[in-house]
């Protein structure tokens, strides 16, 4: 975008000689015979140094314009980057906290199992204690422990399969 400003002030200053020229060409013409067949006939050639000023300016417009689009053929290709990839990491945002909830559900659920194996490993050991571990206790002790690590487990699989994820955008990333 920074490359606009001098083509702006390039414009602008091709367009003030235009507008100066236009300025000094009526009064010149009024005194003499209209310009170019504007207005009547006239009665000998333009001046040389008249129609030069007048290609040359026209030449600078022509510049200016061919200038003009080339900047906006530039400023449509990166606004059209832009698009890409903010569609791409926005895609890759709802992706990252898609594994991030899964994440955290399978955390709360490693908690919740953790707390019940620590509450039945304590019955238990209060069992034990006493003398006399009941078959219940020890039951529930041993599910508890199974739900944990299934849930770890789970919690395992979440995280492999965010690195599996992320491998595969780096691989199709390298294969373009």
């Amino acid at each position: 975008m920074s490359d606009l400003a001098p083509v702006e002030r390039r414009l602008s200053s091709a367009l003030e000689r235009i507008a100066r020229q236009l300025d000094k060409g009526p009064a010149r013409a009024a005194a003499k015979a209209p310009l170019f067949g504007l207005g009547g006939q006239r009665d000998h050639a333009p001046d040389p140094e008249q129609a030069a000023t007048i290609a040359s300016l026209r030449d600078a417009l022509e510049k200016e314009r061919a200038a003009n689009a080339q900047l906006s053929e530039r400023v449509h290709q990166v606004k059209q980057r832009q698009e890409t990839t903010i569609g791409q990491l926005e895609r890759r945002l709802a992706r990252l906290t898609e594994q991030l909830d899964l994440q955290s559900l399978e955390m709360l659920r490693l908690k919740k199992a953790n707390s019940k194996l620590i509450e039945s490993n304590g019955a238990l050991r209060e069992a034990q204690i006493e003398g006399f571990p009941d078959a219940t206790l020890i039951n529930k002790s041993i599910s508890a422990e199974l739900e944990a690590l299934q849930a770890e487990r789970r919690a395992e699989m979440a995280e492999m399969e965010e690195i599996l994820a992320e491998l595969k955008s780096l691989i199709a990333a390298e294969s373009r």
